[in-house]
């Protein structure tokens, strides 16, 4: 079957590594260290996806504007000391490699840094794979469409050409703004119901299907 798709984009956290709750934590445990009413599970996994310091505002709005870089630096601690423990969901590997190998052009756009995001390739063993990523210090915030568009840019891909692989809204609505078709996974930051209201091609709640989907449509 010809390919669908020459660009395949995912994202990072909750779509191919196992890290929602721990960013829940993290966020929840610097939340107390600075004295502030903590966030709900369900309002700190809402703002997994954004750039940390719009996602900070977000799940902890009565914080004072001079104590966000504060904020920041407490989230970092509390993630970094058990980031060592996380892992990609069971089959990611082989999925992008087994993407890789049949032709696609790979991609990352995440919330996370650009040092972050190093991080987790060299953690992973999968940075080799991807051709190209973007990361929230390099452009706009999720949801607008820059990381997409300067992803389609470098690598030479049109939008009807693009598919954007994430597990938040953020995600999909940076799809839609960039003209870009997107798929939805489930067992992430966001549930299905959520993600489904914003008419992906597809929802997955296993990586396992959205593997086969991949075999059979992309």
């Amino acid at each position: 079957m010809a390919k669908r798709f020459d660009l395949i984009v995912f994202d990072w956290d909750g779509t191919l590594l196992d890290s929602a709750a721990a960013i829940v934590a993290a966020i929840q445990a610097a939340s107390r260290d600075l004295g502030v009413a903590e966030p709900t599970d369900a309002q700190a996994r809402h703002v997994i996806g954004l750039g940390l310091s719009d996602a900070l505002r977000s799940a902890v709005p009565g914080l004072a504007a001079d104590a966000y870089p504060q904020m920041v630096e407490r989230y970092r601690y509390h993630y970094l000391a058990r980031d060592h423990e996380l892992a990609l969901f069971a089959g990611a590997t082989e999925l992008v490699q087994e993407l890789a190998e049949a032709g696609h052009l790979l991609a990352v756009a995440t919330g996370k840094s650009r040092m972050g995001l190093d991080r987790a390739f060299k953690v992973s063993g999968l940075g080799a794979s991807f051709h190209a990523s973007r990361c929230a210090d390099e452009c706009f915030s999720k949801p607008h469409p820059q990381m997409l568009e300067e992803l389609m840019d470098e690598l030479g891909a049109s939008p009807e050409r693009t598919v954007m692989i994430g597990d938040t809204t953020h995600d999909l609505l940076m799809a839609r703004n960039a003209g870009v078709p997107a798929l939805a996974v489930s067992y992430g930051a966001h549930p299905a119901a959520t993600l489904e209201a914003h008419e992906p091609l597809a929802s997955f709640s296993q990586l396992a299907d959205l593997a086969a989907w991949l075999r059979q449509h992309a």
